[in-house]
This record gives structure tokens, sequence and C-alpha cells, in this order.
């Protein structure tokens, strides 16, 4: 089976080519800049010279059929459209409708149009490339992957916000938690590595890029998550704030002279690291600064390491204990600096970070010493292929049904 996973965002369009016999990537690319001025597709064939391509796009449906061309070309990875056995969308909410993956159908996209409300930046995209692939490849099965469906198992004690339960009944506020996908193909991988049943692992995943969040997995279940009713919840992040005292948005706006939404704004793309630094969303570049003495970026360097420590030690405590902390993400991979800070002095909780299996960047490998009772591991991350892997499988059992 080949299945084409696509995760559109507002403006881009990430996208694998996969054959499931052995999983093998047969192509990948990312649309950019989608209904704005230079609008450009790059996509690489594996094993061939990464073609960077600009054209003009002024929608989803328009960048959609620049990924059939690209797959289609010469070296693109396809012969026909018709190779195509079924499509993996990453959807980003589905609220509490679906608790996994699931074949999309007309009664799917009018569950995820009612979500639009929870998910306003991410639903609508997502929506849009499930019809331009309905209009362009008709018939071929298309399976919605959602970001909060590994979270669904969350008990009421974790995602219920004290407020008033009506406003729970009636909107849907609670905590929803996102990264799943991440978070479900790092407690598989790790449990493999491990060589133990993730039935039998309690696991405290670290999903750390521009957007951050982290999960407690007991026996195979997440049982807490850091991100909740939207991703602007836990973790202080690249430009979103994490954790705040919900009477700092009344006053900043009444003090600014403005608006709610505004205020929001500065929350989700103002704050976080670069709002601490003063400089960078990039961690590279809070380092570099951090080097040459400047003090702010070492102390957003720091607010960000404790905030993860935190929930760490909160999930401990959730828990009743841990056997493996996972680090995936941008951050989690590659920052071997930010890996340290965050297992620093974590020795009393059996964390123990070994400073030279640590100086390695996206490789699954144990970072931790030999004599850590809790296992550090890196698991680079794949999204794309837990996507396809669900896909593959929920089209093989509606084909038996």
């Amino acid at each position: 089976m080949i299945v084409l996973v696509l995760n559109c965002g507002s403006s881009s369009i990430k996208y694998q080519l996969l054959e499931m016999k052995d999983e093998t990537l047969i192509a990948k690319g990312l649309v950019e800049r989608i209904g704005m001025e230079g609008s450009v597709i790059t996509h690489e064939k594996t094993g061939h010279i990464k073609i960077v391509k600009e054209v003009p796009m002024k929608d989803h449906k328009d960048g959609i059929k620049h990924v059939m061309d690209a797959l289609l070309a010469p070296d693109g990875g396809l012969k026909s459209l018709k190779d195509i056995d079924a499509i993996g969308h990453r959807i980003v909410h589905a609220g509490e409708k679906y608790s996994n993956s699931i074949l999309i159908s007309d009664t799917v996209v009018a569950a995820l149009e009612e979500c639009i409300d929870l998910a306003p930046l991410h639903n609508p995209p997502n929506l849009d490339g499930i019809q331009a692939c309905k209009e362009l490849m008709p018939g071929v099965p298309m399976v919605g992957v959602f970001d909060t469906a590994f979270h669904q198992t969350m008990r009421p004690e974790s995602y219920l916000y004290a407020i008033p339960y009506k406003y729970y009944e009636k909107y849907g506020i609670r905590k929803y938690g996102f990264h799943g996908t991440s978070h479900k193909y790092m407690a598989i991988e790790a449990a493999e590595m491990l060589n133990i049943d993730v039935n039998d692992l309690k696991l405290i995943t670290c999903h750390l890029g521009n957007g951050a969040s982290v999960s407690a997995i007991k026996h195979g279940r997440s049982v807490d998550t850091s991100m909740g009713f939207t991703p602007l919840e836990g973790l202080v992040m690249g430009t979103r704030c994490g954790d705040l005292d919900p009477s700092i948005v009344s006053l900043i706006g009444e003090k600014e002279g403005i608006t709610e939404g505004e205020v929001t704004s500065i929350l989700n793309k103002e704050s976080g690291v670069l709002g601490i630094s003063g400089i960078s969303s990039d961690f590279r570049d809070l380092e570099a600064a951090m080097k040459e003495g400047n003090r702010r970026a070492e102390l957003a360097l720091n607010i960000f390491a404790r905030k993860v420590r935190f929930y760490i030690g909160a999930y401990i405590a959730e828990m009743n204990g841990v056997d493996a902390i996972v680090f995936t993400g941008g951050i989690g991979e590659n920052d071997t600096y930010m890996r340290e800070l965050i297992c620093k002095n974590m020795g009393n909780l059996g964390i123990k970070l070994d400073p030279y299996k640590n100086n390695v960047r996206s490789k699954m490998v144990i970072l931790s010493t030999d004599d850590s009772p809790v296992k550090i591991m890196m698991i680079p991350s794949n999204e794309e292929l837990v996507i396809a892997r669900e896909t593959k499988e929920i089209v093989k059992h509606s084909r038996l049904l």
C-alpha cells in the first residue's frame, strides 16, 4: 500500500509518500506561503537532489495540485496518481468526538467543522486539504489522524478546569492536549528500544520545539499532558507564554488600551522565550547570546528548562514513578545544552544524564548513565510514519468489512 501523508497548515503543506510494505519513504516535501507572494514548493525523492520551485498558489487546492505535479515529475516518485492507495491527513482538533483515527466521511467532515471554534487557525486548512484531495483524487480513501485523540484517555480529574461545570457542558471547555501523534510515537518506540511492553511502562514524553508539550503516559495511555484547551497552556515555548494567571489578560488589555484578542495574539506570538529575551524564539540564537554574556537570553533558557522540570516532577508524582523520559522535537533532538539543563540536579528522582552520551543529535539513543534508575532517551520524531501506519490499518480494516 502506498500512502500519501498530508499536514495542512494555515499557509503550508508538509507531505510524505510512503510504501507501507516496508515503511519506505518514497518522497517528501513542503509547500510554503500559500495565498501569499513567493509561494514555493520544495520536493525531494529519496536519494535524489532536492528540487525547489516558486509557483503562485492561491489556496490549498492549488498547493495540493503542485504536490501532485511534483510527485508525477520524472524524479518525483510516482508514475500515476492511481498508485496512491490512501491519504492520511493530520488534523489538529476533533474535540471529544473521536478518540481514534477514523475513515473520513461527510459525517466526519461535519464533526470537524463543528470543532472550528476550538482550533480556528488549524481546522480550516485541514478541512481545505480534505476537500482538495476529494476533488483531485476522487474515490481514494482518506483517514483523519487527530492531534487530540491520544489524550482522550485522560480522566476528568486531569482534563476539567475548576470553572462552572456548565461551560464544559455548553462549550466543551476542557483540557484537550496536542502533539498526540508525536507522544504516541515516542511511547511505542521507547517500549521497543527497551524491549518492554508499553503496557508495562510509565513514560514521560517531551516534545520540545517552537511549540512544546510534556505528557505522562502510563501503561500506553495518556494520563495527563501540559497543553490545554489550546496549545497556549503549559510549557514556556518559542513565542507562547505557557501557564499564566488569567487576570493578566484583562490587566494588559486595560493598561495598554487593546482588545482581549490583541492580548491573546501577544501571548501566542510575542511571548515565551522571545518575550523574555527580546532577541529570538530560536534557541540557537539564545545560546549564542548567552555565551556572549546576555543575561536575558540566559534567563529565557533557564525559565524554559525549569518549566519542563516542573512538569516532569509533577508527572512522576501523578504516576507514582517513571521508567523513562523521552525527548523529541527540534530542541529535544538537537539541543544538547537544553537536555543537560533540564536534567540537571534531578538525581534525587533517579534521573542521571550521561554528558558523553548526550553529545549527539537526532539519533535514537539512550542518554542516561548506566546506573540511572530512570532511562533518558532521545527518539527523533516521525509523526508522518504514525499517520501512515494508522491510515494503512484503518483502510485495510474498512476493506474487510
